[in-house]
Protein backbone atom coordinates (compact mmCIF):
# COMPACT_ATOMS: atom_id res chain seq x y z
CA UNK A 1 0.00 0.00 0.00
CA UNK A 2 1.47 3.52 -1.05
CA UNK A 3 -0.20 6.89 0.47
CA UNK A 4 0.90 9.51 -1.51
CA UNK A 5 -0.73 12.18 0.99
CA UNK A 6 0.26 16.02 0.43
CA UNK A 7 -1.25 18.51 2.51
CA UNK A 8 -4.29 18.53 4.35
CA UNK A 9 -6.80 16.03 3.36
CA UNK A 10 -10.23 18.20 2.57
CA UNK A 11 -12.46 15.36 1.32
CA UNK A 12 -15.04 16.34 -0.83
CA UNK A 13 -18.89 14.84 0.71
CA UNK A 14 -22.24 14.09 -0.96
CA UNK A 15 -24.49 16.59 -0.69
CA UNK A 16 -28.33 16.15 -0.02
CA UNK A 17 -28.58 12.81 -0.13
CA UNK A 18 -27.16 13.26 -4.04
CA UNK A 19 -24.55 10.48 -5.24
CA UNK A 20 -21.20 12.03 -5.38
CA UNK A 21 -19.56 11.89 -9.01
CA UNK A 22 -16.19 10.11 -9.14
CA UNK A 23 -14.45 10.26 -12.28
CA UNK A 24 -13.18 6.74 -13.79
CA UNK A 25 -9.66 8.43 -15.91
CA UNK A 26 -9.28 6.26 -18.92
CA UNK A 27 -10.03 6.28 -22.38
CA UNK A 28 -10.00 2.38 -22.61
CA UNK A 29 -13.63 1.13 -23.34
CA UNK A 30 -12.85 -2.37 -22.06
CA UNK A 31 -11.62 -0.93 -19.01
CA UNK A 32 -14.48 0.85 -18.07
CA UNK A 33 -17.06 -2.10 -19.09
CA UNK A 34 -14.38 -4.31 -16.69
CA UNK A 35 -14.14 -1.92 -13.40
CA UNK A 36 -17.74 -1.00 -13.53
CA UNK A 37 -18.24 -4.50 -12.60
CA UNK A 38 -15.71 -4.77 -10.52
CA UNK A 39 -16.82 -2.18 -8.38
CA UNK A 40 -20.49 -2.33 -8.92
CA UNK A 41 -21.09 -3.05 -5.47
CA UNK A 42 -18.77 -0.77 -3.74
CA UNK A 43 -20.42 2.46 -5.20
CA UNK A 44 -23.51 2.88 -3.08
CA UNK A 45 -23.91 6.61 -3.34
CA UNK A 46 -20.77 6.97 -5.68
CA UNK A 47 -21.61 7.56 -9.40
CA UNK A 48 -19.08 6.74 -11.35
CA UNK A 49 -18.55 8.74 -14.93
CA UNK A 50 -16.47 8.38 -17.45
CA UNK A 51 -13.76 11.07 -19.17
CA UNK A 52 -13.61 12.61 -22.14
CA UNK A 53 -10.66 14.86 -21.34
CA UNK A 54 -7.26 15.18 -22.51
CA UNK A 55 -4.77 12.21 -21.97
CA UNK A 56 -1.81 13.23 -19.86
CA UNK A 57 1.73 12.35 -20.79
CA UNK A 58 2.57 9.06 -18.89
CA UNK A 59 6.32 9.73 -18.05
CA UNK A 60 6.45 7.94 -14.53
CA UNK A 61 8.59 5.08 -13.67
CA UNK A 62 6.29 2.97 -12.26
CA UNK A 63 2.66 1.89 -12.13
CA UNK A 64 2.04 3.76 -9.16
CA UNK A 65 3.58 7.14 -10.85
CA UNK A 66 1.09 6.32 -13.88
CA UNK A 67 -1.57 5.79 -11.89
CA UNK A 68 -1.29 8.76 -10.30
CA UNK A 69 -0.94 11.43 -13.39
CA UNK A 70 -3.68 10.21 -14.66
CA UNK A 71 -5.87 10.38 -11.64
CA UNK A 72 -4.43 13.89 -11.07
CA UNK A 73 -5.22 14.80 -14.75
CA UNK A 74 -8.68 13.67 -14.87
CA UNK A 75 -9.16 15.40 -11.43
CA UNK A 76 -7.87 19.00 -12.40
CA UNK A 77 -9.99 18.58 -15.71
CA UNK A 78 -13.02 17.88 -14.31
CA UNK A 79 -12.88 19.16 -10.65
CA UNK A 80 -14.48 16.19 -9.38
CA UNK A 81 -12.26 13.05 -7.13
CA UNK A 82 -11.04 10.36 -10.10
CA UNK A 83 -10.01 7.35 -10.06
CA UNK A 84 -7.32 5.60 -12.42
CA UNK A 85 -5.00 2.80 -12.99
CA UNK A 86 -2.11 1.71 -14.87
CA UNK A 87 -1.25 -1.68 -15.66
CA UNK A 88 0.58 -3.91 -17.29
CA UNK A 89 2.53 -7.66 -17.80
CA UNK A 90 6.15 -8.54 -16.69
CA UNK A 91 8.18 -11.79 -17.81
CA UNK A 92 10.62 -12.54 -15.53
CA UNK A 93 12.98 -13.62 -18.50
CA UNK A 94 12.93 -10.59 -20.00
CA UNK A 95 13.69 -8.50 -17.27
CA UNK A 96 10.48 -7.37 -16.23
CA UNK A 97 9.43 -6.09 -19.81
CA UNK A 98 7.39 -5.04 -20.89
CA UNK A 99 5.94 -3.91 -17.45
CA UNK A 100 5.05 0.15 -17.43
CA UNK A 101 5.78 -0.37 -21.44
CA UNK A 102 3.20 -2.93 -21.88
CA UNK A 103 0.38 -0.48 -23.72
CA UNK A 104 2.54 0.21 -26.53
CA UNK A 105 5.23 -2.48 -26.60
CA UNK A 106 5.06 -2.99 -30.22
CA UNK A 107 5.08 1.27 -30.92
CA UNK A 108 1.56 1.51 -30.74
CA UNK A 109 -1.96 0.53 -28.77
CA UNK A 110 -2.35 -2.22 -30.78
CA UNK A 111 -3.06 -5.04 -28.98
CA UNK A 112 -2.20 -8.00 -31.28
CA UNK A 113 0.71 -6.66 -32.10
CA UNK A 114 2.45 -5.99 -28.69
CA UNK A 115 1.09 -9.54 -28.14
CA UNK A 116 2.50 -11.07 -31.02
CA UNK A 117 5.52 -9.15 -29.76
CA UNK A 118 6.08 -10.68 -26.13
CA UNK A 119 5.39 -14.41 -27.82
CA UNK A 120 8.60 -13.37 -30.10
CA UNK A 121 10.27 -12.07 -27.63
CA UNK A 122 10.07 -15.30 -25.45
CA UNK A 123 10.22 -17.55 -27.77
CA UNK A 124 13.77 -18.98 -26.84
CA UNK A 125 12.57 -19.17 -23.36
CA UNK A 126 11.65 -21.91 -20.63
CA UNK A 127 11.22 -19.45 -18.35
CA UNK A 128 7.79 -18.37 -18.65
CA UNK A 129 6.64 -17.04 -15.25
CA UNK A 130 5.48 -13.82 -15.71
CA UNK A 131 2.81 -11.22 -12.76
CA UNK A 132 -0.06 -8.81 -14.13
CA UNK A 133 0.13 -6.04 -12.00
CA UNK A 134 -2.34 -2.96 -11.80
CA UNK A 135 -1.48 0.77 -9.50
CA UNK A 136 -5.50 1.90 -8.55
CA UNK A 137 -5.10 5.58 -7.72
CA UNK A 138 -7.76 7.60 -5.86
CA UNK A 139 -6.86 11.72 -5.95
CA UNK A 140 -9.62 14.51 -4.14
CA UNK A 141 -8.04 17.74 -3.41
CA UNK A 142 -4.68 17.58 -2.18
CA UNK A 143 -5.25 13.62 -1.14
CA UNK A 144 -3.45 10.88 -2.84
CA UNK A 145 -3.41 7.22 -2.43
CA UNK A 146 -2.61 4.13 -4.72
CA UNK A 147 -2.65 0.40 -3.84
CA UNK A 148 -1.38 -2.23 -5.58
CA UNK A 149 -2.38 -5.56 -7.28
CA UNK A 150 -0.59 -8.46 -8.61
CA UNK A 151 -1.91 -11.38 -10.60
CA UNK A 152 0.81 -13.59 -11.28
CA UNK A 153 1.03 -16.76 -13.62
CA UNK A 154 3.01 -17.47 -16.94
CA UNK A 155 2.73 -16.51 -20.91
CA UNK A 156 1.71 -19.19 -22.99
CA UNK A 157 3.41 -19.72 -26.43
CA UNK A 158 0.31 -19.29 -28.04
CA UNK A 159 -3.36 -17.67 -28.25
CA UNK A 160 -6.20 -19.16 -26.45
CA UNK A 161 -9.48 -18.16 -26.04
CA UNK A 162 -11.11 -15.63 -27.20
CA UNK A 163 -12.56 -13.41 -24.13
CA UNK A 164 -10.74 -10.59 -21.91
CA UNK A 165 -8.11 -8.15 -24.03
CA UNK A 166 -4.68 -7.15 -24.25
CA UNK A 167 -2.69 -10.30 -23.03
CA UNK A 168 -5.04 -12.01 -21.67
CA UNK A 169 -5.04 -14.84 -24.44
CA UNK A 170 -1.50 -15.39 -23.59
CA UNK A 171 -1.67 -15.12 -19.54
CA UNK A 172 -2.14 -18.37 -17.70
CA UNK A 173 -3.05 -17.21 -14.30
CA UNK A 174 -1.32 -19.43 -11.41
CA UNK A 175 -3.50 -22.04 -10.73
CA UNK A 176 -5.48 -22.31 -13.61
CA UNK A 177 -5.44 -24.61 -16.43
CA UNK A 178 -6.90 -22.04 -19.13
CA UNK A 179 -5.66 -18.75 -20.22
CA UNK A 180 -7.18 -15.51 -18.71
CA UNK A 181 -9.29 -15.05 -21.95
CA UNK A 182 -10.81 -18.52 -21.56
CA UNK A 183 -12.29 -17.12 -17.96
CA UNK A 184 -15.44 -15.80 -18.02
CA UNK A 185 -15.72 -12.13 -17.09
CA UNK A 186 -17.07 -13.67 -13.45
CA UNK A 187 -14.29 -15.87 -12.78
CA UNK A 188 -11.53 -13.32 -14.01
CA UNK A 189 -13.25 -10.29 -12.01
CA UNK A 190 -13.06 -12.75 -8.97
CA UNK A 191 -9.01 -12.63 -9.05
CA UNK A 192 -7.78 -10.17 -11.35
CA UNK A 193 -4.81 -7.83 -10.71
CA UNK A 194 -7.41 -5.05 -11.50
CA UNK A 195 -10.54 -6.21 -9.11
CA UNK A 196 -7.02 -6.75 -6.38
CA UNK A 197 -6.26 -3.33 -6.54
CA UNK A 198 -9.24 -1.62 -6.69
CA UNK A 199 -11.33 -3.73 -4.14
CA UNK A 200 -8.08 -2.42 -1.99
CA UNK A 201 -8.24 1.19 -3.16
CA UNK A 202 -12.38 1.41 -3.02
CA UNK A 203 -12.41 1.68 1.46
CA UNK A 204 -10.02 4.31 1.11
CA UNK A 205 -12.83 6.11 -1.89
CA UNK A 206 -15.27 5.69 0.84
CA UNK A 207 -13.89 6.86 3.79
CA UNK A 208 -12.58 10.46 2.43
CA UNK A 209 -15.51 11.09 -0.26
CA UNK A 210 -18.73 9.68 2.06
Amino acid sequence: MTDATSGAVEPTRSAGGAPLKLVLATHNAHKVVELRRILADQLAGIELIGYDGPEPIEDGDTFEANALIKARAAAAFTGLPAIADDSGISADALGGAPGIHSARYAGNRDDTENLELLLTNLADEDNRAAQFTCAAAFVSGDFEHVELGIWPGEVLRERAGAAGFGYDPIFRPEGHTVSAAELTSDEKNAISHRTLAFTRLMPVVRDALL
